[in-house]
């Protein structure tokens, strides 16, 4: 008899009963597990299909763990303040924190149909003066640290967000908010010494269960260098020009230098018949992002007139500046090696600049012109003392001349530059800070914490480098903490990240207005056990992440350095090829599809559309088919419930297999075949089940708690259906038993001369004699006159009949 699953009345029945009776219940007795999803900017349209993706299987590995026996931690948040919900409200004519408090109430109404064991006691909001008076508090103690201090510099500049942005922000030379092309602007800023960390944050990569592709994404985002720093004299001149360069073995074949143009000696090199040409080149190079610096394959540049001294030959290298250079990497200047660098004997080619080479392959003709650099190992050539030397042992060896001579010193570098921290908008947390004109800059106590954001009408970017904060005398105007006289607080914000760098640990102790987080509560919770979010945060949101924790941990307010044991990246959900969103018009709302098909369907078909950790295509039509398979789920159950069937062996085995192939799955996160998987054994059961009048009762509990953590909804009422008064949640996920596991017979082909010809079913302990009996019944009528000259049997693996 077929019947229909009537997802509406069913699912908010158990909706309505989870949230009275909570499957997810402390107790002393169990051990804890710490579950957690990145937690969503609420922005103004709603969640999408694509969303739901890492929501749904952040759930399934809770209730996974809740039938293991743990209670899970598994909050849900708002991560409010920042660009995109600033930018959202001037486009709406609102103010950000309406936009925000209605975006949050649409996101909680659609996050509430995926059905996800959220515990909402433990809501955070990161625009909540009650949380973000710990954010500030986080940022006094990096001030009174020395990691946090102020600059004036030229920063990325987004002309239509008129903000600075960190160099994270910056994707192809484009605002990663609002795509605009980025600039550069003088400001003074507020920074955070991440570079301290540097070292540490390369290091402790190695500690963690993560992705290896985020690892060395961070890995290569520090970027760590090991070189000399050389000085280089200036001719002429008193001042000398400090370089780092990862191959002192090519110092011999350095033929011209080349200097960011906001390099600090610009200007006091360039010789008079060249100041001209230099002055606009720099202000050429200034309206250019970073990233375009360092991607445009067309060099630019121009001569400064003035020329350096190679302090191993003496010869004289015209020093040039030019954009691909940047202020904010190794010193600024570089020493240029034509002969064995690509960049270099681009740019030599193109202003006919002298190319000298110093490594060469042994039976290399080295008088030969260059077509191409240089840049495997080799032996040194036109390197005075050095030549004959391997270039690869010749680096320590002229590293150790410089240091003896006091020309260089062997070095360190990094790529990783400071967090620019600074926001000139409205919409953030306020920087803790007063400015007197007598103390300098004062961190605002932290009794009187939090600073909050004051209310005010016009809240649009000023373009003028100052926030609009900085209108509201009321609240600019201020004492001074430390002398009493007049002061006025900073007015700049901080980013969005900021919120998001600690939230992790706020989850734990929310309610806890005396502490950022107990000690008691972190021991017993952190660090997260796993994380679940989009790769797009490997380099900002979880490299700030790690940043945070291990100060908190050097201040002593954590007892670990890293944040997150575990870490799995979901894949995007596209459509028509593309990412969804709202500007491409092809975003897939959730909240039809589970008003038509329901939310275990949707769940399901989330984890159906292809491995989770990949990028995949979204058909709404391909929720049919699981649907299809709900249905047959659902009357695969209901037919045998009250059949009183005894179990076979065929229903043990097949039981078992399906406990064992779903478990596995599971635990390598690979859900897209756990939901296939639960298609197949279904209709290996559904096919029992017509032979034997159904399928037996604990083969029916099994199955229904296997499914629990996918489609929470039809196992609940499937579970009460059959007889249980508890939630299936309270029983354990099953176990399975290998030796039941085992087949009693197995399929083996039959070969004649190598070629197979047949198929024969044996008994796994049946003799010699009866399989080769039955193979040569299989391939009887197919001898054709021939006779079988010799039988080869490997037990279980071959058989092969040899014919003349």
């Amino acid at each position: 008899m077929s019947f229909t699953y009537n997802h509406k009345e069913i699912e908010k029945k158990w909706r309505d009963n989870w949230d009275k009776n909570p499957v997810n219940v402390e107790t002393e007795d169990k051990p804890k597990y710490y579950c957690l999803d990145m937690f969503p900017y609420p922005s103004g349209s709603g969640l999408h299909v694509g969303h739901w993706r890492g929501y749904v299987l952040s759930d399934v590995w809770s209730r996974y763990k809740l039938l293991q026996g743990y209670y899970v931690l598994h909050p849900m948040g708002w991560d409010a303040f920042g660009l995109p919900a600033e930018n959202y409200a001037i486009t709406q004519g609102v103010h950000p924190a309406i936009a925000t408090a209605e975006n949050v109430e649409n996101f909680k109404r659609q996050l509430k149909e995926i059905s996800a064991i959220y515990d909402w006691d433990k809501e955070i909001n990161t625009t909540d003066p009650n949380y973000y008076k710990w954010t500030q508090w986080i940022f006094v103690k990096m001030f009174k640290e020395g990691l946090a201090y102020e600059k004036e510099m030229p920063i990325n500049w987004c002309p239509d967000c008129k903000t600075g942005l960190a160099n994270e922000e910056v994707v192809n030379g484009e605002c990663e908010r609002c795509g605009s092309d980025v600039t550069k602007k003088n400001l003074r800023q507020w920074m955070l010494k991440i570079t301290a960390y540097a070292e540490r944050l390369l290091t402790d990569l190695d500690q963690l269960d993560w992705p290896e592709k985020v690892k060395k994404m961070q890995s290569d985002w520090i970027g760590k260098s090991f070189g000399a720093e050389i000085d280089f004299d200036v001719d002429n001149n008193e001042e000398k020009i400090k370089v780092f360069t990862t191959r002192p073995d090519t110092l011999f074949g350095a033929t011209f230098m080349v200097l960011a143009p906001e390099h600090h000696l610009v200007n006091k090199i360039a010789t008079d018949d060249q100041k001209e040409s230099v002055e606009d080149y720099v202000f050429k190079a200034s309206l250019k992002s970073s990233v375009d610096r360092m991607q445009d394959k067309e060099k630019t540049g121009v001569f400064t007139g003035s020329y350096a001294i190679n302090p191993l030959n003496g010869e004289k290298l015209p020093i040039w500046i030019s954009d691909y250079v940047l202020a904010d990497y190794g010193t600024g200047a570089i020493m240029c090696v034509p002969a064995h660098d690509e960049r270099d004997f681009d740019f030599a080619k193109k202003f006919e600049l002298k190319i000298t080479q110093v490594i060469a392959k042994e039976e290399d003709d080295v008088n030969k012109e260059l077509k191409e650099a240089y840049t495997e190992d080799g032996i040194m050539i036109n390197s005075g003392v050095f030549d004959g030397m391997k270039a690869s042992k010749a680096k320590e060896a002229i590293i150790n001349y410089l240091e003896e001579h006091e020309i260089g010193t062997k070095t360190t570098n990094y790529k990783l530059r400071d967090w620019v921290f600074s926001r000139q908008r409205y919409w953030g947390e306020p920087i803790p800070i007063v400015h007197c004109d007598k103390c300098g800059a004062v961190p605002v106590p932290e009794e009187e914490l939090p600073v909050k954001l004051p209310n005010v009408k016009s809240y649009q970017p000023t373009g003028t480098g100052e926030s609009p904060l900085a209108a509201i005398e009321e609240w600019v105007n201020t004492t001074c903490p430390t002398c009493g006289q007049n002061a006025k607080r900073e007015t700049n914000t901080m980013p969005q990240w900021a919120g998001s760098s600690w939230y992790f640990l706020r989850y734990v102790d929310v309610h806890n207005d005396k502490e950022l987080v107990s000690k008691e509560k972190a021991k017993e919770w952190l660090p997260v056990d796993m994380y679940v979010g989009g790769i797009e945060h490997a380099v900002l949101h979880l490299l700030y992440a790690r940043f945070y924790t291990k100060f908190l941990y050097d201040i002593g307010v954590v007892d670990f350095a890293e944040p997150f044991k575990r870490l799995f990246n979901q894949g995007m959900i596209c459509k028509n090829g593309a990412k969804m969103s709202k500007s491409k018009g092809n975003v897939v709302s959730p909240d039809e599809l589970v008003n038509d098909y329901g939310c275990d369907s949707l769940r399901l078909y989330e984890l159906f559309v292809g491995p989770p950790e990949l990028d995949s295509e979204w058909d709404d039509r391909g929720i049919d088919g699981v649907y299809r398979f709900i249905n047959r789920f659902w009357n695969l159950v209901i037919d045998s419930k009250d059949k009183n069937v005894q179990p076979t062996k065929e229903m043990e085995k097949i039981r078992h297999k399906m406990i064992y192939e779903i478990t596995n799955r599971l635990n390598n996160v690979n859900l897209n075949t756990v939901i296939s998987g639960f298609m197949e054994y279904t209709n290996k059961l559904n096919d029992i089940a017509k032979q034997e009048g159904g399928i037996d009762k604990e083969t029916i509990e099994k199955v229904i708690t296997l499914i629990a953590p996918f489609a929470p909804h039809i196992a609940e009422e499937l579970w009460e259906i059959t007889g249980h008064t508890d939630s299936v949640f309270n029983t354990s996920w099953p176990e399975y038993d290998e030796e039941k596991m085992k087949d009693d017979s197995v399929e083996m082909p039959v070969q004649v001369n190598g070629k197979v010809k047949a198929t024969i079913t044996i008994g796994l302990e049946e003799d010699k004699d009866s399989v080769l009996q039955k193979a040569r019944e299989a391939i009887e009528n197919k001898l054709e006159g021939k006779s079988i000259v010799k039988e080869i049997y490997v037990p279980n693996k071959i058989i092969n009949l040899v014919v003349k």
